[in-house]
């Protein structure tokens, strides 16, 4: 059982050291907590401690592979990001902690941290914390959405599990369409659907 602890520690680093689309290491841990029923606040924890280490690993070595990894496009998202983290301390720790609870590219935020080389005081706590709590939303709401979904395939429509279901879809939503950018560059709420190719 202790392995597949080790599982998801090392699935979440892995997904988050390379700089790569790859799926966000939340799925990979609401697969092995659903799969194998798992404690879901031991899961939680391992998962954002290897998140926030494969973040960490990723912008002491993206530097010098920059240019293979990052399109120009992505180059005023850094030097935003740069400035940001450039800021005073509690700036800088506020700034992490809300852009880690977004969509919003997390490899663009620890490149832009290590091709300005911040210190890892300015990102890896509050980054910690930021995906603490928004990882315990995806994480709890996708494991009770798989529970409550299992019902429902069975057969079972009771108004719990239905709300569960609904909830779940709205919350999950929510996080994908909130224009995140807008939120934070102009402190604007704004809704943006078109978001797949």
């Amino acid at each position: 059982m202790m392995w597949l602890y080790v599982a998801v520690f090392l699935s979440a680093l892995a997904l988050d050291i390379i700089p790569l689309i790859a799926p966000p290491s939340w799925t990979a841990a609401i697969f092995l907590l659903v799969k194998f029923h798992l404690n879901p606040w031991i899961v939680l924890t391992l998962c954002v401690s290897g998140s926030t280490l494969g973040h960490y690993l990723m912008s002491l070595y993206i530097p010098r592979f920059a240019g293979l990894f990052i399109k120009r496009h992505k180059t005023d998202e850094l030097k935003f990001l740069g400035q940001k983290l450039s800021q005073n301390l509690w700036q800088s720790w506020l700034f992490v902690f809300v852009y880690a609870m977004t969509p919003l590219s997390t490899t663009a935020l620890f490149a832009a941290a290590g091709m300005g080389k911040v210190k890892p005081l300015h990102t890896v706590l509050p980054f910690f914390c930021g995906k603490f709590l928004i990882y315990a939303a995806l994480i709890f709401t996708g494991f009770y959405a798989a529970a409550n979904f299992k019902d429902i395939v069975h057969g079972s429509f009771s108004p719990k599990a239905i709300v569960a279901l609904v909830l779940a879809c709205v919350v999950i939503a929510g996080f994908l369409f909130l224009d995140w950018r807008a939120l934070l560059e102009k402190k604007k709420f704004a809704f943006n659907f078109k978001i797949w190719k």
